[in-house]
């Protein structure tokens, strides 16, 4: 096999020193140095880059409707953007601000969380909260002003709405086919040994004050609640209704009131729209909802809160715990929050279908104001808290405002 091919061999030599002697010659080019590489540069990726990790904590209750549908939006999150691992955390309600505050302060923390705006103003104040004003320009259309307004603070933006969330009267239709529309009509139906698991708390009572004409504060945010009669008739009107549901051992709280109103042994109760999913997998059809009843001086006026995304300062991932968001408040996560959670989502082209949420729409637009973030609201909170001064000591309500605005004031 060699011998056959030498000949051939030979004769390519040949030919290649033909046409090399015939050539013409040319300019020889100008030498130029091999490029060095820049030491500071990434090498060329040989595999792909490792997903970037978002650490992202909530605090909604464990099997509950809430917490069920953010999983399952998470799932479809994960397949969808494969690029971000999220690691989830789940931190009971009670502590996720205090945790998050500690751990934040010693430079730690997670890159996102949700939760409502009761402490945004605070905690933005306190550079607790990154300011996404710039990052997110741009990426908010279609989210309604009313969510993007509960997530700023003096013109910037502090974090992305996910829905809107207030308390409202819901019902069993089967029990109780006409709602009460008024204060009155309300008491009149606990009078008559009728259950109503109504939620005496002072952020559940909150609306109740401008229903009998009472004001906490005034324009300028000074504490007036001693001014007038409004906030001393509501406060009347509340204990009256606690010693019907003390005498007859009915529950006091929207926590305890769940099993009772599920199982059909109260016809109402007084909470908010994130216990919906749970109200409806109880009641089904069966389930109503409607407006606070409204007082002498007209619409209760139930704090409007809005849940959205925050983000840490310390984060370096803060870029994509904004995708994350995002995703999580697109059409098709919004409306698996809506139908399975309850959640009045913030998305202003929505399909809504379910008559329950348009009821929370129709319900907040009847009076709820918007939650204020100016610090002077921690005057309501340590003055006007304290309840069971009236409820369970005796204390008139005269005096108990009264103390409660002197405190504020001083």
């Amino acid at each position: 096999m060699t011998k056959k091919l030498m000949p051939v061999f030979t004769m390519i030599l040949v030919l290649a020193f033909i046409l090399t002697a015939c050539a013409t010659p040319t300019a020889a080019p100008v030498a130029t140095e091999a490029p060095v590489a820049d030491a500071t540069e990434a090498p060329m990726a040989t595999e792909a880059m490792a997903p970037v990790e978002v650490t992202f904590w909530h605090a909604y209750g464990t099997g509950s409707a809430e917490e069920l549908a953010l999983a399952k939006n998470l799932e479809q999150a994960a397949i969808d953007m494969p690029e971000i691992t999220i690691n989830v955390l789940q931190v009971p309600f009670n502590d996720i601000y205090n945790k998050y505050r500690t751990d934040v302060a010693a430079g730690g923390g997670p890159d996102m969380f949700i939760a409502p705006n009761d402490s945004l103003g605070d905690d933005a104040r306190a550079g607790l909260l990154a300011d996404i004003t710039d990052l997110a320009a741009g990426q908010l259309d279609g989210i309604n002003q009313l969510g993007i307004d509960g997530m700023s603070l003096d013109g910037k933006l502090y974090g992305i709405p996910e829905t809107l969330k207030a308390v409202t009267l819901w019902y069993n239709k089967e029990l109780l086919p006409t709602p009460p529309a008024t204060t009155d009509e309300l008491l009149a139906l606990m009078q008559d040994g009728t259950e109503v698991a109504f939620a005496y708390g002072c952020y559940h009572n909150y609306g109740f004050f401008s229903a009998f004409g009472g004001e906490i504060f005034d324009a300028d945010w000074k504490v007036v609640a001693d001014q007038g009669t409004g906030v001393v008739d509501a406060m009347t009107w509340l204990n009256d209704l606690y010693q019907i549901s003390k005498t007859n051992s009915w529950t006091k709280t929207d926590s305890d009131g769940l099993a009772p109103f599920s199982e059909g042994k109260a016809v109402a109760i007084v909470n908010g729209n994130w216990a919906m999913g749970d109200y409806k997998t109880a009641l089904g059809d069966k389930l109503g909802i409607a407006p606070l009843p409204a007082g002498p001086a007209g619409a209760a006026k139930p704090m409007l809160g809005v849940d959205g995304f925050y983000f840490n300062p310390n984060s370096s991932n803060q870029e994509a715990a904004l995708k994350v968001a995002l995703y999580l408040t697109n059409e098709k996560s919004q409306t698996v929050m809506m139908n399975e959670a309850g959640h009045v989502p913030v998305l202003t082209d929505i399909t809504i279908s379910d008559p329950l949420i348009q009821g929370l729409v129709d319900a907040f637009n009847a009076g709820a104001t918007i939650r204020p973030q100016v610090p002077q609201l921690g005057l309501y909170w340590s003055n006007f808290c304290g309840t069971d001064q009236v409820y369970e000591q005796g204390i008139t309500p005269d005096a108990w405002v009264k103390a409660g605005a002197e405190a504020a004031n001083k």
